[in-house]
């Protein structure tokens, strides 16, 4: 038996979306936001689908945006039981880069909004996916590590700030909040043209990835590209993860048993609301089957996958990384 007592969960592991082409997804995560592939592999339940993940230099805990690229799936739509916001911290003074360049290169962004006492800055990827970037005080001893391909270490992004959940009744999804050891921060009521009626912060202990953002709202939506499919949060640890399952368990909840994603270790479940949440270690990492300096650079197969490699690379589309050496001069 484990503590019924978990270890509080430091923040956001990783949040997987559902995208379209998987061309224009990498071009956009990469080359557009400037994140590094860290990781290119396939679905593990779908291994026809690419798996790509985004992240910082590392691949640090925190800072891991992945995707599954089913372009067989139509356009999808944010409702209730879903996040409905992914966000990302970027240090304080950028926002006009970024505007600048994301005029440059097409993004669809709308106009700053200040939440929580932070300036924000909403747009969304080429699938309609709502994603913001956030301003924020980056410390000397920061765990991220900018990726400076395309975007200057003044502007790079580094990992999580927050997702925003859309729930239809927040408060059950609070109390879970609660056990897996977030505090209830702050509530402010949301904007005049967004979903809900007022939205409460809840915040982990950890500096990245730290924030919860819950909202109640009424939008149905449904799955789909442009859409989250699911988010993981940080249990470091084997015992951790056993913990927070139990707890998980204990307070209704049916978490499956551990799953082993090659990278991490994982738990799932739905909370209350129908979002599906996971659990995962931060071992053994992205460097356990690729040196640093060359993750992304292949197609990494995990497990019984490699014995299957010649079909599934048959089935996959061509993808090619962007480079800064061949990008246009709105790249550099």
């Amino acid at each position: 038996m484990t503590d019924p007592t978990p270890t509080p969960t430091p923040g956001i592991h990783h949040v997987t979306c559902i995208a379209g082409d998987p061309q224009r997804n990498v071009d956009f995560w990469a080359g557009t936001l400037g994140l590094r592939l860290v990781k290119r592999s396939v679905n593990q339940d779908d291994p026809g689908t690419y798996h790509f993940f985004f992240a910082d230099a590392e691949g640090t805990p925190g800072t891991s945006m992945t995707f599954f690229p089913w372009e067989s799936l139509p356009r999808g739509a944010v409702g209730t039981g879903q996040v409905s916001r992914t966000a990302f911290r970027v240090p304080a003074g950028c926002l006009d880069y970024w505007e600048e360049r994301f005029d440059a290169h097409g993004v669809d962004y709308g106009d700053r909004i200040e939440r929580f006492g932070e300036t924000v800055l909403p747009f969304r990827d080429p699938d309609g996916l709502p994603v913001e970037l956030v301003e924020a005080r980056i410390d000397g001893d920061d765990p991220t590590v900018p990726w400076t391909e395309f975007v200057p270490e003044s502007a790079a992004i580094r990992g999580f700030h927050s997702v925003t959940l859309w729930l239809a009744d927040p408060k059950p999804t609070g109390e879970l909040l609660r056990t897996m050891g977030l505090e209830e921060r702050d509530t402010e009521p949301t904007p005049a043209d967004d979903p809900g009626d007022e939205r409460t912060r809840f915040a982990a202990a950890g500096p990245v990835g730290a924030y919860v953002d819950v909202v109640r709202a009424d939008e149905s939506g449904r799955q789909g590209h442009g859409t989250v499919h699911h988010v993981a949060f940080q249990t470091p640890t084997d015992e951790d993860q056993a913990a927070m399952r139990e707890a998980v368990q204990s307070a209704g909840l049916r978490p499956t048993q551990q799953i082993d994603r090659h990278w991490f270790r994982s738990v799932y479940f739905r909370e209350f609301a129908g979002v599906l949440f996971e659990l995962a270690t931060n071992a053994p990492g992205y460097t356990s089957d690729e040196p640093l300096d060359e993750l992304g650079e292949r197609l990494v197969l995990p497990g019984p996958f490699e014995d299957r490699r010649g079909a599934i690379e048959d089935a996959l589309p061509d993808v090619t990384v962007p480079r800064a050496e061949t990008a246009d001069a709105n790249d550099r």
